[in-house]
């Protein structure tokens, strides 16, 4: 069976001349038994008619008409931009022209296009199309980059031939390509819906002065891509981060803190009310002892003695609870390929971990602020999985899987 059957497409058509593929597409999305609504730019229906996509979508084609408009069949009136962003399960930008990616990534809201973006928590998917140097101009790669960032896919382009005579980036990818990427995005089927999951991520900073601080090199991308992928599979996620330069993952509830004690305290308020906790955060193990924050130590000073004491442990604090104890996750960071996992275990033992996910941070390509990763999971000292590199959202999914297994296997005890 089709995992999309009974899937709600949104699908926004702006002025390309790719638009020609769109009934093709919405054709074989309601082949795949998903429900497609559409809305059309203006400028859209110079390139494909609203009529031939309702007859095909079995729908009238949404314009930029008032905010509200009367469902007769049921006599209620919803307000378009609201309720088309939560009745979708995707939002789909195709074609996406430079025009489009522009007005998106800005926030605007001057159609019921931008409008339903705006006011959506849900996936959205962008497929480009548009002239070649118009895709390669620095300004739609800055948007294409800050849509990516705040946890927008980015479908394509594809290269080759252009309408203008020009070859290059820029042709819209075709309708069963685009089919097989929804089809994909749609494989695990919300098998997290329901389940309440919170994350660490990032650094935590530990002042010692009113300017200077302790802290790590942790980016906060794991963490993050855990709480995407969490999200994108249907759970209800909070995301507690230390400071960290990242877009906060769509419909993902975002804590921010600083230090590791604010840390400690957000998770302790929340905890009890988890299915699933993973601590992906590098949280300092050392504090200083006395803080300077009313002082600035002098640059001219030749030593300056500060006296290190431990932090509290919070993973350890979670796996260690009696009452309405989560499942718990936790992470290592190693760089000693020799004795990884052997470290590793003897930290989810002490911790009291169902899962501890350990990774060489020496390797090539596998530090704070890579891309990818690739994980050792540590479930007993003879049971150990290995997750080999990939990009950390496609990882986290992964190691999502395997949790969902375990937590319902132990559930059902």
């Amino acid at each position: 069976m089709s995992n999309l059957k009974n899937k709600n497409i949104l699908v926004g058509i702006s002025g390309g001349i790719a638009a020609y593929k769109v009934p093709d597409l919405v054709r074989r999305l309601r082949k795949k038994g998903a429900e497609v609504r559409i809305i059309m730019t203006e400028l859209a229906k110079s390139f494909v008619t609203p009529l031939v996509l309702q007859a095909i979508s079995g729908y009238p084609v949404l314009q930029n008409q008032n905010g509200i408009i009367i469902d007769r069949n049921q006599k209620e009136s919803f307000i378009q931009h609201i309720d088309l962003g939560k009745w979708a399960d995707l939002i789909l930008l195709v074609p996406a022209t430079a025009d489009l990616l522009a007005r998106i990534n800005i926030g605007m809201a001057n159609d019921l296009l931008t409008a339903t973006c705006l006011a959506s928590c849900k996936r959205i998917a962008v497929v480009p199309s548009m002239n070649t140097q118009m895709y390669q101009a620095s300004t739609t790669q800055k948007n294409i980059n800050e849509l990516r960032k705040r946890g927008i896919l980015i479908w394509g382009p594809n290269d080759g031939e252009q309408i203008c005579g020009e070859y290059g980036f820029g042709r819209m990818l075709e309708p069963i390509q685009i089919i097989n990427l929804i089809s994909n995005l749609f494989q695990y089927d919300q098998d997290m819906k329901g389940i309440r999951v919170a994350i660490t991520a990032g650094p935590t900073q530990e002042k010692f002065d009113s300017i200077r601080f302790l802290s790590n090199y942790s980016s906060g991308k794991m963490g993050f891509a855990i709480a995407q992928a969490a999200s994108e599979r249907g759970a209800k996620v909070t995301l507690i981060s230390g400071p960290v330069h990242l877009e906060t993952p769509p419909c993902v509830k975002r804590i921010d803190v600083i230090n590791s004690l604010e840390m400690y305290e957000e998770v302790k308020k929340i905890v009890e009310n988890q299915d699933i906790f993973i601590g992906c955060a590098a949280v300092s193990d050392y504090k200083p002892e006395r803080q300077y924050l009313e002082e600035k130590f002098k640059s001219n000073l030749k030593k300056i003695k500060l006296t290190l004491v431990k932090n509290i442990d919070i993973i350890r604090s979670v796996g260690k609870m009696i009452k309405n104890r989560p499942y718990t996750v936790g992470f290592a960071a190693e760089i000693n390929s020799e004795d990884l996992i052997s470290n590793a275990h003897v930290k989810k033992i002490n911790k009291n971990l169902d899962l501890i996910c350990a990774n060489n941070i020496s390797l090539k390509n596998h530090g704070f602020h890579t891309e990818g990763n690739s994980l050792y999971l540590i479930w007993s000292k003879e049971r150990v999985d290995f997750l080999p590199y990939d990009l950390k959202i496609r990882i986290s999914h992964q190691l999502l899987s395997k949790v969902l297994l375990d937590y319902e296997k132990k559930n059902r005890r």
